[in-house]
C-alpha cells in the first residue's frame, strides 16, 4: 500500500481519470453500436463521420491506443460501405 503523500495523491488523480476516461469509453460503445445498428446507408454516414472524430480524439488523449481507434474505424467503413 502507498506510504507517502505524493502515493496517495497519485492514487486520487489516477481514480478520477479512471471516472473520466469510463464515459469517454462509454461513448465511444454507444456510438459504435448506434452505427451497426443502422440499416441505411445515408443515416449511418453522418453516424461514420462522428463516430471517426470521437475515435481519433481518444486515440489522440492516449484514452485508446491509436491501433485500435485505426482498426475500428476501418471496420465501421467497411460496414458502412455494405449498407444500401
Amino acid at each position: 500500500m502507498a506510504h507517502s503523500k505524493s502515493a496517495y495523491k497519485r492514487i486520487r488523480t489516477a481514480e478520477k481519470a479512471r471516472l473520466v476516461n469510463r464515459t469517454y469509453i462509454k461513448n465511444m460503445r454507444r456510438s459504435i453500436k448506434a452505427l451497426l445498428a443502422t440499416d441505411k446507408k445515408d443515416e449511418a454516414e453522418p453516424l461514420l463521420k462522428e463516430t471517426s472524430s470521437l475515435l481519433d480524439r481518444l486515440a489522440r488523449r492516449n484514452i485508446i491506443h491509436k491501433n485500435k481507434a485505426a482498426n475500428q474505424k476501418s471496420r465501421l467503413a467497411k460496414h458502412v460501405n455494405t449498407l444500401n
